[in-house]
């Protein structure tokens, strides 16, 4: 099968954990740029790569790179490009854009370009001058950086955090991605106790039973490249069938999830139903005060509020201070907390042990980790 080019894009702060999983899955020729996973495949692994990368944005088609710094080496760069071959005649292709110390800075200008490029390549196949654009949906990003131009498609269509079983939020939601992230770069293991008690509408619980069973988190959910005709639909059922096969339906993870908001409770209770993990993860509403350790040698996640987010800070802070006390007499437990308050230390009691810089969204967070003692191995 063909070899094509493939990217990965992930938020910033989680290139290494895109990476990790893209070694895991076998592709080949894998760097890493800014928010960019690069790697060599064929249309089997852009399935893949889609239904299976946890912490994943997006999976796109790299067609070309160029340079270009007239709108004439644009046209001849995306011109050169084998549309025809690749976007039927009613394909409803759009481009966006976007630009980086570039010479071609105006976007729109760019886009209009790139769409006449498109066009003209289409005709010499098709031998018609308008093309409809009533059929599947393309979306051609063209974006440029100190004057280089990459041409990709989107294969995924919506974010890939959107997983298809959070269709109850509540109040201000980690991203399924994110939350991926966060146990990966966690010392969570399937065979350990986790615990999360803000769980809010429960997504770190959710992702940490569906990965403990291995459950691909793009196996309930579509995407954009399901309906190209340039993409075999009998590759779509080879992999989704592979991927259901690989399910570990009989293991039991323990996994512990609370909230003081009987809401987000019910609401978590709702998601995890619709991800297939509803019988693994113990739920219950009760205050973090009230959170009593299931055992030892467990790892605790979790996303509290944030004091941007709830408004009221004191309470806030409190909170912390309540995680603190839970575990400052817990020497098996490894603690890890996301959040955007500067002063979370000093309010937990004691220094992390190490600290990653990531984005929750729009907002710049830290996650504290403070490391428990390792189970013996017989335990593991």
């Amino acid at each position: 099968m063909k070899k094509i080019n493939l990217t990965a894009t992930a938020a910033f702060g989680l290139e290494a954990v895109v990476k990790r999983e893209a070694q895991s899955l076998g592709f080949e020729d894998i760097n890493v740029t800014d928010g960019r996973i690069n790697f060599k495949g064929d249309f089997s692994s852009l399935i893949r790569a889609n239904l299976k990368l946890r912490s994943a944005d997006r999976i796109l088609w790299v067609l070309s790179e160029f340079e270009a710094e007239s709108f004439e080496e644009l046209f001849q760069g995306v011109k050169k490009i084998d549309w025809q071959e690749i976007l039927p005649m009613d394909a409803n292709f759009i481009i966006t854009g976007k630009s980086v110390k570039s010479k071609l800075s105006s976007v729109p200008a760019c886009q209009s370009v790139a769409q006449k490029a498109v066009i003209e390549k289409l005709k010499t196949k098709y031998k018609i001058m308008n093309f409809p654009k009533t059929g599947t949906v393309y979306k051609i990003q063209a974006a440029f950086l100190n004057n280089k131009v990459t041409i990709s498609l989107d294969t995924s269509g919506e974010a890939l955090h959107k997983r298809g079983y959070r269709q109850t939020q509540f109040t201000a939601p980690i991203k399924e991605t994110l939350a991926a992230a966060l146990i990966d770069l966690s010392y969570y293991k399937k065979d350990r106790i986790l615990l999360d008690p803000t769980c809010g509408s429960g997504t770190i619980a959710i992702e940490a039973a569906m990965r403990s069973r291995n459950i691909a988190p793009g196996l309930s959910r579509k995407f954009v490249s399901e309906s190209w005709d340039i993409i075999d639909k009998k590759l779509w059922k080879e992999e989704r069938a592979k991927a259901y096969s690989e399910i570990e339906f009989n293991f039991m993870p323990q996994i512990y999830a609370s909230d003081i908001d009987a809401r987000a409770i019910e609401a978590a209770k709702h998601n995890a139903r619709l991800a297939g993990v509803d019988d693994c993860i113990y739920f219950e509403n009760k205050a973090l005060n009230d959170v009593k350790l299931p055992g030892e040698y467990g790892v605790c996640i979790c996303n509290p509020p944030y004091a941007e987010r709830m408004g009221e800070l004191e309470q806030t802070e409190e909170l912390y201070k309540d995680i603190g006390r839970l575990f400052a007499d817990e020497k098996t437990w490894s603690v890890y907390v996301i959040t955007s308050h500067e002063g979370f230390e000093k309010l937990y009691g004691k220094r992390a042990d190490k600290k990653r810089k990531l984005f929750n969204g729009n907002v710049k967070t830290d996650y504290y980790q403070f490391f428990g003692q390792r189970p013996p191995k017989s335990i593991i």
